[in-house]
Parts: structure tokens; sequence; C-alpha cells
């Protein structure tokens, strides 16, 4: 006999599929099963499409053969219309004889509902196989629905002896092409990227996805008082970006200026809730990065570690709290990872 957890890590490697697709939808896979074999799968591939169980449905070449099939899905069936039609509906209608899921949606138009209506229908339902792990691939929804704010995933690169930058803010020599490519992998998973304006100013990054393939994250800068040149990358290539400023509220072109009351931030995070942003990968500077640490906003730290030695310079952050982030390996040696 096939365990559950076989069948759900294969409707969690479907789902990863989508990243950076769906958003703000979850990343959900389904799989279907009769007499422990597989008859069909399917994956939410983007937002507005089809979900992951209509998916599976429509693979299976033999229609007859849904009547009393297991169905696996890593979220809960939604029981509402959004862009789609529900997917209970589909299940009941198909006589599937069992569905396990791996954890409920915290979404309040789902929010076991679906789970019930499967349930009133007569169908077995089965909740919590592989739960941590399915909650960890949704981290990002599931914080938003939860939580009322974005996923935050902090990010730099440091030397070995604890330096971001040089004191004249250099840090291009820090990190190398392949720690730059894996940067660009998570950018292309988040919906937006968050910078301070002096990393704006000193950098002038452009902040899209150019060594990985994805879409590119909408951009975040905060600029309390407006001083900003207009000719920066941010603003001149003509992609959407949010100016947090403490002065006024308008929008030019594809730059949207958003007023908050100051630049703390729960501040911040409630402006990127209300505008519907499910995660953000915060690649400020060390004022930036310290703000969100320092309040304990955040989610994640990814931290580039390199041999490089500065021995003075621009200080990294120090996290009060550990239990929630990972070093990445040293740059210098990550290509040996990826071989």
């Amino acid at each position: 006999m096939i365990p559950e957890e076989f069948y759900m890590g294969r409707a969690l490697e479907l789902a990863r599929l989508g990243s950076g697709y769906v958003s703000p939808n979850p990343l959900v896979g389904c799989v279907i099963v009769v007499d422990n074999k597989i008859i069909g799968e399917g994956w939410h591939h983007s937002f507005g499409s089809a979900h992951a169980e209509v998916n599976a449905i429509h693979s299976v070449g033999d229609q007859s053969l849904l009547n009393g099939a297991t169905l696996f899905v890593n979220l809960e069936p939604c029981n509402h219309h959004g862009k789609t039609p529900p997917c209970t509906d589909l299940l009941i209608s198909k006589k599937i004889k069992r569905v396990v899921i791996g954890n409920a949606d915290s979404n309040p138009v789902v929010a076991g509902q679906g789970i019930k209506k499967l349930q009133d229908a007569g169908i077995d339902v089965t909740c919590g196989v592989l739960e941590k792990e399915s909650r960890y691939l949704n981290r990002f929804f599931l914080t938003f629905h939860e939580k009322k704010r974005p996923y935050v995933i902090l990010k730099w690169a440091e030397t070995s002896d604890g330096f971001i930058a040089k004191s004249n803010y250099d840090s291009k020599w820090i990190s190398n092409q392949y720690s730059r490519q894996l940067v660009h992998k998570l950018r292309s998973e988040v919906d937006a990227i968050l910078i301070g304006g002096k990393t704006a100013l000193v950098d002038n990054p452009s902040l899209t996805t150019r060594d990985w393939t994805g879409h590119d994250p909408k951009r975040v800068v905060i600029d309390r008082f407006l001083k900003l040149s207009e000719s920066l990358k941010i603003f001149s290539d003509g992609k959407e970006t949010t100016v947090l400023n403490e002065i006024k509220h308008f929008q030019i072109r594809a730059t949207f200026f958003e007023r908050i009351a100051s630049d703390a931030s729960n501040e911040i995070l409630k402006i990127l809730y209300q505008k519907n942003i499910l995660s953000i990968l915060l690649e400020g500077g060390r004022h930036t990065l310290s703000k969100f640490i320092d309040s304990k906003s955040y989610d994640e730290a990814i931290i580039f570690q390199s041999q490089r030695i500065f021995k003075s310079g621009i200080e990294s952050p120090h996290l009060t709290d550990k239990s929630q982030h990972f070093f990445v390996p040293p740059v210098d040696e990550f290509r040996h990872l990826i071989q």
C-alpha cells in the first residue's frame, strides 16, 4: 500500500510549478488515484486560469474512472465563484469518493466551507497530510490572510568579517554571478521588492529579473520626502514602482506615490497589504533591514556569506531572532552546489 504522503508529495511537486505565476492565488497541485495508481495530475498554472483540481480531472482520459477515485490536493478546494467556478461542485459532480487535503484554506471566503460542502455531499475528507510542508509552500498566501500583511523575506550579502558594503557604499564585489542568479530566481517568485531611498540613490538598481526566467516583481521604494531623482532606473523604464512617502498621494505613468504616516515597518506593511501584495523581498541597506529586524516584522532572512574581507565599512544587520533565518553557503563555493 503506497502511503498517502507519497501522493501528497507529488501534489506539492506539481504545485511548485506555478511559483511566480499564480499570485495572489495559492500554489496548488492535485493528484487523482485509483487502486494505488495515479490516473490524473494537474496544477494551477497562472492567476485567472483553471485550478489544479480542474486540470487534474480534465487530464483523465476515461472520466468514468473518477467515480470512486481519491483526489489528493495540498490546499482545501474552493467553494466560491471567483474567476473560475467552485472546485467543490466539480468534485461532487464527478462522484469523487475521497479527498485528501494538505491544509485548510485561510482565505475567509473559503476557510473550511469547501471541506464542509464536500462532507455534506457524502465525500470522505481527510485533512492534514503533509500539513507542515503544505503550509510552508503557501507561506506567502497564508501569512497574507492570517496576519493581514505580506510575507517578508530579508536578503543581503556580507563579507566573512561582517560587512555589507565599504565605507563608500560600494558592495559590488561581495557576491558573484551564481548568488545573483539565485536572487533573481527569488525575485521571480515574490510579488514585490522593497528598498530604501539610500539604496535607490547609491546603487541605482533596476530590480528586475534578468538572470532567471519569470516575471519582474513590483518595486517599492521608501522616499519619505520625495528627494529621489526621476532619472533613476526604477522611474524611467516604464515598469511599475510604488514610492512610499510622507508628502502626497498621486500617480505619474507607472509610478504610484503612496502617502504613509511614517516609515515604520508596520505602516509600510499595512499599505502593501492594501495593495494586495502577498510577499516582498527586502533588498534595502542596513537602515531599512534593521527597521524590519528590530520590529520583528519579517519571516525569513536569506544571507549570502562571502569569503572576502573588507576590514571596515558598513556592518551587516544583526538578527535578534535567528529561529526563522538561514544562511546560504559562501557565494565563492555556491558554484559547486549547482554542478
